[in-house]
């Protein structure tokens, strides 16, 4: 695999990390369309450690007023909201693991993911913000939104969020909840892929500096954009895009 190649899927990795239309799917169909292959997810890992720094970028004074509120109420409550959603993740991804990596070589299978996420975004319009708060049920079913992510085509932030706002949280509630939620999970994912990449030496380490950064670089750009975006009420256009593309993707 080139430097080019890496470069173009680490943008295409930032750009689609955090807008709605799943960067899982976006990277399979990105590496079908250029011809190179990687085993199994590892690139992918690389370029979601990439936008794990976007998120913890953008976010720091989210984090950093957590760490020093870590004594409230308030804030031991949303720890533990965060942690209930993950739960679904971290099983179902633990189990199916093995299985899921087979969809990373499928862009048909993508295809069909795509169209499901695009039917979720288009009837995110008619939710409505009622500013409502967290409980332990909007949790678990953010949650296993989350965990449905796990599937190339499907987007996590787009499943998270549009639940959020089903809920009738705010869109910049939304859209925060749901990226400090990635943190713990794409961590975790990151650092089990590191011990693989370890162990099988698939990639030189400047084919790594070029993943972790392009991604990072572009996803804090594509994440400014997404919290424009939904505050301006124009979340769904996305769903339009992501039906698009998962019918081109089927009849590739």
């Amino acid at each position: 695999m080139q430097i080019v190649d890496v470069i173009i899927l680490g943008v295409l990795q930032g750009l689609t990390e955090f807008l709605p239309i799943s960067s899982s799917g976006h990277l399979v169909l990105g590496q079908y369309l250029l011809n190179v292959k990687s085993p199994g997810n590892t690139l992918e890992i690389l370029f979601h450690l990439g936008t794990l720094g976007s998120v913890v970028f953008v976010f720091f004074p989210d984090i950093l007023n957590i760490l020093i509120t870590i004594k409230k109420k308030s804030t031991q409550k949303l720890l533990m909201y965060i942690f209930l959603a993950t739960i679904p993740a971290v099983i179902i991804g633990f189990i199916l693991r093995n299985k899921i990596e087979i969809l990373f070589e499928s862009v048909n299978s993508v295809g069909f993911a795509l169209l499901f996420s695009g039917l979720v975004l288009i009837i995110s319009s008619i939710s409505k913000n009622k500013n409502s708060q967290h409980s332990l049920f909007s949790s678990m079913v953010i949650g296993f939104g989350q965990a449905l992510a796990i599937i190339p085509g499907i987007s996590r932030s787009g499943m998270t969020i549009t639940i959020s706002l089903f809920f009738g949280f705010s869109p910049k509630e939304s859209a925060k909840f749901s990226f400090l939620l990635s943190i713990p999970i794409v961590a975790g994912v990151g650092m089990l892929g590191i011990q693989d990449m370890q162990s099988s030496e698939t990639f030189s380490m400047d084919i790594i500096i070029v993943a972790l950064f392009s991604s990072f670089f572009i996803g804090i750009l594509a994440l400014k954009v997404l919290i424009k975006l939904l505050e301006l009420g124009k979340f769904y256009i996305f769903g339009i895009y992501c039906i698009c593309l998962g019918l081109v993707s089927i009849f590739i």
